[in-house]
C-alpha cells in the first residue's frame, strides 16, 4: 500500500512540474459603439498539437465570463503571439476586466491579467 502511495505522490509532483500554463503579456482594448475589441499577446511553449495555448477569455472583477477567443492551432514559431476579438460587450459600470488564458492540455489557469477600460 504504501508503494502505491508514493508512486501516485511521485507522479502528482511529476505532472506538477511539467505544468506550463499559458501566460498573458499584454492586452489592449478599445470601444466602438457599444462593445469593445480586446487584443491580447500570450506566450507559450506551444509544442505542437499536443500541447498549445488555445484561448482566452474576458471575465468581470467578480468571474463572469464576457468574451471568449478560441485558438484554433499551435504557434510553435510565433511566440509571443497577438490575436484579437471584436463584439465583447462589456457593462459601463466596469473599469477593468481580467483576462485568462487557456491551453490545451492544463485548461484555464495561470495568472490573471488585469485590463483597465479607463
Amino acid at each position: 500500500m504504501k508503494h502505491v502511495t508514493l508512486t501516485t505522490t511521485l507522479a502528482l509532483f511529476a505532472s506538477a512540474a511539467v505544468a506550463d500554463p499559458a501566460v498573458v503579456e499584454d492586452a489592449t482594448a478599445k470601444k466602438s459603439g457599444d462593445s469593445w475589441s480586446i487584443s491580447v499577446t500570450l506566450s507559450h511553449g506551444d509544442t505542437g498539437w499536443e500541447d498549445y495555448a488555445d484561448g482566452w477569455r474576458v471575465l468581470s472583477p467578480e468571474g463572469t465570463e464576457l468574451g471568449l477567443r478560441v485558438l484554433l492551432h499551435p504557434h510553435v514559431n510565433e511566440q509571443p503571439f497577438t490575436r484579437s476579438q471584436s463584439g465583447i460587450v462589456i457593462p459601463d459600470a466596469l473599469d477593468h476586466v481580467m483576462i485568462e488564458a487557456r491551453t490545451f492540455t492544463e485548461g484555464w489557469g495561470g495568472e490573471l491579467f488585469r485590463l483597465d477600460l479607463r
